[in-house]
């Protein structure tokens, strides 16, 4: 029987996860064979702050997955989060170059090149992801890909996802010093949406809110293409937090309460209510401010999908609902099915949806997930190449 191996690490600000999974000849999901887990420690809202403290870290999450899966791991994606990732909008134009009018690959390039070129400088930022929106050609907006089709004049709308190159830099050497090749870098909103929606959500509009431990990720979807890419300094630790101050316990005891791991019976409810209902309002008028930024306040038929741990909350998705105006909805992916019950929650969705970029890179696809996942890869490279004695 035919089977290949893949791994994804997901170092978060929280916790730091590898999961093994394991592809047969014919299937589309992987099999979980193994995962790994550990707190993260030197990180602050997405940052490497102490390099050392994070490699311990990733090794210890390694070990464990080694451990359960009995294999040794080599090589791995890698995901990329925090408050260094944000994204740009461009436009780009290219002359068809041929003398009967058919657009090449040579034309697609030059086009997207021109629209990365309208960027201009961009300090101390490296662009993961670069990835066309919407192609034109004379003026007419067109669908699917542009390459065989006959016209003059070629234009791209362009999304660019970036990140703190020393971000980068520091994410690759905890990584290279724990012994890992890295296959390919995604930012992680990216590899959630590829368990937590579904390709109808996608096409019709839909925003994936992530709350994590001490950042908010939201991405836009639209024509099943990522359109708008944004992180707020805002997450689940400033609920646990707000918990502690209020009611006057141990930080501890709080997160206990947020996670409903705790009797929250001794402490009175309504208080409770009304302070995790405050910082949640907080995060999602901060989504709603973003959506009415970008023109899509109320305009995404899909709604808001939401994830991460702090969306166990029961009144997350009520809150949502009311304060966007749009359909909500606490997304748990089928993360199950193949993980012989050993995966219980949302917190797993990036690492997940890091082991199904193997499958379908290996399936030369266009558009999001071949491609534009090139450039993230040839930086990581260049980077590790630069640690390297």
């Amino acid at each position: 029987m035919n089977r290949s191996i893949t791994v994804g690490i997901d170092i978060g600000t929280q916790s730091t996860r590898v999961l093994v999974g394991e592809y047969t000849k014919g299937e589309t999901m992987p099999s979980i064979i193994g995962m790994g887990v550990a707190e993260s420690r030197g990180m602050r809202r997405g940052y490497v702050s102490n390099k050392h403290e994070a490699g311990k870290a990733i090794v210890k999450a390694l070990e464990e997955a080694e451990r359960t899966s009995k294999i040794k791991i080599r090589r791995a994606f890698v995901s990329v989060g925090g408050l260094s990732l944000d994204s740009v909008i461009t436009s780009g134009m290219a002359v068809v170059s041929k003398a009967d009018g058919e657009v090449t690959e040579l034309d697609v390039k030059k086009a997207v090149e021109e629209s990365e070129e309208a960027l201009g400088s961009l300090p101390n930022r490296h662009i993961l992801h670069t990835i066309p929106m919407k192609w034109k050609l004379d003026g007419k907006e067109i669908w699917g890909r542009p390459v065989g089709m006959k016209g003059l004049k070629l234009e791209v709308k362009t999304l660019f996802i970036t990140c703190l190159e020393q971000h980068l830099n520091d994410l690759a050497e905890v990584i290279e010093e724990a012994g890992v090749e890295v296959i390919d870098v995604v930012a992680a909103p990216v590899a959630a949406s590829l368990v937590s929606l579904t390709k109808r959500q996608k096409t019709a509009g839909c925003v994936l809110v992530n709350i994590g431990a001490e950042t908010v990720s939201m991405v836009v979807f639209e024509n099943d293409t990522p359109t708008f890419l944004h992180v707020f300094p805002i997450g689940g630790t400033d609920i646990t937090n707000d918990i502690a101050l209020g009611l006057k316990i141990p930080i501890e005891e709080a997160e206990e309460i947020k996670l409903g791991n705790r009797d929250s019976q001794n402490y009175p409810r309504k208080k409770l209510d009304e302070i995790i209902e405050a910082r949640l309002i907080d995060i999602f008028e901060l989504v709603e401010n973003y959506l009415k930024k970008i023109g899509r306040s109320g305009l995404l038929p899909a709604g808001i999908v939401l994830t991460g741990g702090s969306t166990q909350l029961a009144i997350v998705e009520e809150l949502a609902r009311d304060t966007l105006d749009l359909p909500s909805k606490v997304t748990t992916p089928d993360l199950m099915q193949n993980s012989k019950g050993k995966i219980r929650n949302a917190a797993w969705a990036v690492c997940y949806g890091l082991l199904l970029l193997s499958n379908r890179l290996s399936q030369e696809e266009d558009g999001l997930v071949v491609g534009f996942f090139k450039k993230a890869k040839n930086a990581l490279h260049a980077s590790l190449k630069e640690l390297l004695p």
